[in-house]
């Protein structure tokens, strides 16, 4: 052993971080093959051969595979990742205002609307377009919010 290997082992808090920092720095490099296979697979832009290459590289020989491929396609594996993140809180997104904006279920002015549209397109008479606005008046009550069926009640357990 060479001094600086002696001067760890005298001071155990010092051969503890040793310990930590190598144990980190592998948990790390882990990490970053993980990402790595996972870029691979999620670029669209490069063929099925050239993906099989890299995997192939990145498994045979890890270190050299990780280090290649981060100095090779580092900077477009940074551009992937925002724009699957941007996607997905898109997609979040929309379907967040999709289901706040009808809560679920439509609301008695959008079905007097599509009513009224029928009516005026001339597929239902006015007699018909009055039957059924009494009865969304019936479903929804005065509010607007649709009330539950009688038959929609939780049974009573006695």
């Amino acid at each position: 052993m060479n001094s600086a290997m002696y001067l760890a082992y005298d001071f155990p808090l010092l051969g503890a971080f040793w310990a930590m920092l190598w144990f980190f720095l592998w948990i790390l490099w882990f990490v970053l093959l993980f990402r790595i296979i996972v870029d691979i697979f999620r670029d669209d832009a490069m063929s099925g051969w050239a993906k099989a290459g890299w995997l192939a590289f990145v498994i045979l020989l890890p270190f050299l595979g990780v280090f290649v491929y981060v100095l090779a396609r580092g900077k477009n594996m940074g551009r992937r990742e925002i724009a699957q993140a941007r996607a997905q809180q898109e997609a979040f997104d929309s379907y967040v205002r999709e289901t706040a904006s009808t809560g679920g279920h439509p609301s008695s002015a959008d079905e007097l609307a599509k009513l009224s549209r029928l009516k005026e397109s001339g597929h239902i008479t006015e007699e018909e377009f009055q039957r059924a606005k009494q009865l969304i008046f019936t479903d929804y009550g005065p509010v607007g919010a649709r009330k539950q069926p009688a038959s929609a009640t939780p049974p009573t357990v006695g």
